[in-house]
């Protein structure tokens, strides 16, 4: 952040921090569970052939528009907890938001620990419970640093997991593209059973949006760098383009495959699809990579819950957690879903995601944008006022 006198401390607090930064934390949070596995892309666009791409577009005009709202909401009110944030447009049904969102929280964390554990024990050859305490170490370790370490780890990741899907993508999409040529000539949608509508595949997008809301929370103590509209609109642009990549990335691989079960019915398809097309270097490398991405996720999504806690603190006239207690917290946390860990990572997405997902749209997404888009027009018109009066002052 910036010092008391206004000048830029380092890289991260320039443009970089106020154009970037927010982007690239929402985009780590959100990959870990379902990008990194491809699980997630299956369930919400693969599983429909050559029309999921109309999924994708969807997902990218929701997380862009999220995204500007989110952080004009938090520019215009300086509200950087997500606690404050959502009391601003959701009034007293915040409390709900509160309810899902920690319920949601611990579905994902529980959703890594579950691709981690079987990640590293595909790839590397551990035992599964070490992939899974590894996880809880480092997520423990970086809410105990805070933000500062957060900041840098989730950018160096995201350079990381670009390099990574690029390498990965081109070699799944280069060994199957005879057969993703011939899905989308043949409008094949073979995989769902009966005719699949554009109406569906669209509000399939709108649905993973909507459980992904609890994403936005982690990225707010990014956001106190904005300063102005211009600010949050470009990051929220690039934010949008940051989260949907990857989708792309992982839908055109899978629809190398399609409609074969044993990638699409995978726990982690992504590693169905490199073992049939990658050696076992790339294999390792995969390991590597999309363990970084699920501690980048679950850390994210802690840090967010931190924040609130202490925010929540302060109301009362209580002192802030020190930073051993909220790493002790965010252990709690990861013991409790590590146990969940162990339904399996289908049934949790398959039984857990789309009821959730409704609920974070209505304590959330249509408030933000009937309240929220309300009270930024209200602001714009206050402060127009203010400086009308202020110029008609100045004349006198």
């Amino acid at each position: 952040m910036s010092n008391s006198g206004g000048t830029k401390n380092s890289f991260f607090d320039g443009a970089f921090g106020r154009y970037l930064i927010p982007g690239i934390v929402l985009q780590s949070v959100l990959i870990g569970g379902g990008y990194a596995t491809g699980r997630e892309i299956v369930a919400f666009g693969g599983k429909f052939g050559a029309l999921g791409w109309l999924g994708g577009i969807g997902i990218f005009i929701g997380f862009t528009l999220m995204s500007i709202l989110t952080f004009e909401v938090a520019r215009i009110y300086r509200t950087y907890d997500y606690k404050s944030l959502v009391r601003q447009f959701a009034g007293k049904f915040s409390v709900l938001y509160d309810v899902i969102y920690i319920l949601l929280c611990v579905l994902i964390i529980a959703v890594m620990s579950s691709a981690t554990g079987e990640i590293v024990k595909q790839t590397l050859g551990l035992p599964y419970w070490i992939g899974v305490g590894g996880v809880a170490i480092l997520v423990g370790i970086l809410n105990f640093y805070g933000s500062w370490l957060i900041e840098r780890f989730e950018t160096y990741g995201t350079i990381a997991l670009y390099v990574g899907y690029i390498i990965f993508s081109v070699i799944v999409i280069s060994s199957t593209k005879g057969n993703i040529q011939n899905v989308f000539a043949n409008t094949d949608t073979s995989y769902i059973q009966g005719n699949v509508g554009v109406g569906t595949v669209i509000w399939t997008g709108i649905v993973y949006v909507g459980y992904n809301l609890a994403v936005y929370p982690a990225t707010l103590f990014t956001l106190e760098r904005q300063t102005k509209r211009r600010e949050t609109v470009i990051s929220g642009i690039i934010s949008g383009v940051l989260m949907t990549i990857p989708w792309f990335m992982t839908y055109f691989s899978i629809m190398g495959h399609y409609p074969s079960k044993d990638v699409l019915e995978a726990g982690v398809p992504w590693l169905a699809m490199l073992q049939n097309s990658a050696g076992p270097w790339v294999i390792g490398v995969f390991g590597m990579v999309m363990g970084w991405t699920l501690i980048e996720t679950s850390t994210g999504i802690l840090h967010a819950l931190v924040e609130r806690i202490d925010a929540g603190l302060c109301e009362v006239g209580r002192k802030s957690m020190s930073n051993s207690q909220k790493a002790v917290l965010t252990m709690g946390v990861l013991l409790i879903a590590m146990v969940l860990s162990k339904v399996g990572i289908i049934d949790l997405i398959g039984k857990g995601y789309t009821l959730m997902a409704y609920g974070m749209i209505a304590v959330y997404a249509l408030p933000l944008m009937t309240v929220g888009v309300y009270k930024i027009i209200k602001h714009d018109k206050q402060r127009s006022k203010g400086e009308y009066v202020s110029e008609m002052s100045q004349a006198e």
